[in-house]
């Protein structure tokens, strides 16, 4: 298992290796270890989520109080996070990953909190979302998907959002 660190700060990319046969295939998604030597503390895990999307839905970007682990286990998902921390020296800042399956790749995302996250299904996505604390609504924010300040380069510029998503404010 190989943890490296991105070009935001507080965001990691977990690689594992495949081993498969004819049976199918095993992959270890994460190891706590690995990661508390990466981040430099323990992770902590209090709620796991699956969404299953529809090709052409966007969601995100979401930031909420915790760290998220995140991982598209089925279809393909352009993945884009976002430094929505007004502090920090990368504010503003982006950093994309083609996710899940061929052309994308199966890793995970360790986005610790402050950092924003939204994705774009090129296919049907199944996307698992471990995160440090339980959802609660009175936590939730986001920024647009389409902010100007962040300048993304999504597939497309009408995808499917939800109401909560398309009303979201921009990062400024």
């Amino acid at each position: 298992m190989e943890v490296e660190k991105c070009s935001l700060e507080g965001l990691f990319k977990i690689k594992s290796t495949l081993i498969e046969d004819n049976r199918g295939f095993f992959r270890e998604h994460y190891r706590a270890s690995a990661l508390k030597e990466a981040i430099g503390r323990a992770p902590l895990f209090n709620q796991g989520n699956h969404s299953r999307s529809n090709k052409g839905v966007l969601r995100g970007f979401h930031c909420e109080p915790w760290d998220k682990l995140v991982y598209v286990v089925r279809g393909t998902a352009l993945c884009v996070v976002a430094d929505t921390r007004p502090e920090s020296q990368t504010f503003g800042s982006v950093e994309s990953f083609l996710m899940g399956d061929e052309p994308g790749s199966h890793f995970r995302l360790f986005i610790s909190e402050g950092l924003s996250n939204a994705f774009y299904c090129y296919t049907d996505v199944d996307y698992l979302n471990d995160v440090s604390a339980e959802f609660c609504p009175e936590n939730r924010k986001g920024v647009i998907w389409n902010d100007p300040t962040l300048k993304v380069v999504w597939p497309t510029t009408s995808p499917v959002v939800s109401e909560w998503d398309a009303g979201l404010p921009t990062l400024k």
